[in-house]
């Protein structure tokens, strides 16, 4: 999992305001991950943006499970 994100998703301080993109592209994980939300299918998604790959948007997916289980620590 952890190859998957590192190969798909990177950061870049000078593209999109660092937020994390898809392999260097100015395709922001959040925005897949909110059409993944508002119920857009994987197949449309592919369609709309022909440079990406399934695996990205399992990479967005994954990435987000990720960030979502961070531990915090409570003062």
């Amino acid at each position: 999992m952890n190859e998957l994100i590192e190969s798909r998703i990177t950061h870049n301080p000078l593209q999109c305001g660092g937020k994390p993109c898809i392999r260097g592209m100015r395709i922001r994980v959040s925005d897949i991950l909110q059409m993944l939300a508002e119920g857009v299918s994987n197949e449309t998604i592919l369609q709309d943006y022909p440079d990406l790959e399934l695996a990205d948007i399992q990479a967005c997916l994954f990435y987000a499970a990720r960030r979502a289980n961070l531990e915090r620590l409570v003062a």
